[in-house]
């Protein structure tokens, strides 16, 4: 039987809050742990604090597959302020939380449009989803005029940098954290860029 193509489409579909937080914290979990765990109260707070129009998802028979997501003017799909935290976890262990989250925290430069990562299902990995959602990024971060587009990947994930060089990125630094290895799971985090051009932008479009 032939497989169902992903159909790409911007932003988060309503209703799928909790799908796409649960693939976001299957692949970023082990980063975000000791700032969110545990794991149930995590996906919640994900789910309650995201940012639907900062995403990119892929969809397969209407469930979403895969999820990318973005930061641009000044929102990202990952949301949930400094209140949020404390409203969620108290003050007591919402303020340490806080600040491994700043840890975390990534703004874009002008003209630049940062993504939080690429989240896709387990069993459709391998599929081509992840391209197709870094193409998406691209035509958009082309749309809004952007330059480039920014991503940080972690020591610990070369299947994730891998993809990246093969769509365009190319590694700028390098940062060395190991008092993070412990507490987050990787001792450097790589920063890569993406130029952005005209030929990303869908035919017949201009950039704003």
């Amino acid at each position: 039987m032939e497989k169902t193509r992903p159909v790409v489409r911007r932003g988060v579909p309503e209703g799928s809050e909790a799908r796409v937080a649960a693939l976001y914290w299957e692949a970023f979990g082990r980063k975000l742990g000791a700032a969110l765990n545990p794991p149930d109260k995590a996906r919640a707070f994900l789910a309650a604090h995201l940012h639907l129009d900062r995403g990119v998802t892929a969809l397969v028979d209407g469930e979403v597959a895969g999820v990318a997501g973005y930061r641009l003017d000044g929102r990202g799909l990952t949301g949930g302020g400094p209140a949020d935290v404390l409203a969620a976890y108290g003050a007591l262990r919402g303020l340490p939380r806080l600040a491994l989250l700043a840890l975390l925290e990534r703004r874009p430069a002008r003209r630049e449009l940062v993504m939080d990562g690429i989240a896709v299902a387990p069993e459709q990995r391998g599929t081509g989803i992840g391209g197709l959602l870094l193409r998406e990024i691209a035509a958009l971060a082309a749309e809004a005029g952007c330059r480039r587009v920014r991503l940080d990947v972690i020591d610990v994930n070369p299947r994730a940098r891998a993809l990246y060089e093969r769509h365009g990125f190319v590694a700028v630094r390098t940062e060395k954290t190991p008092y993070l290895r412990g507490l987050m799971g990787f001792g450097a985090a790589t920063t890569m860029h993406r130029p952005v051009t005209a030929a990303d932008l869908p035919h017949g479009q201009e950039a704003r």
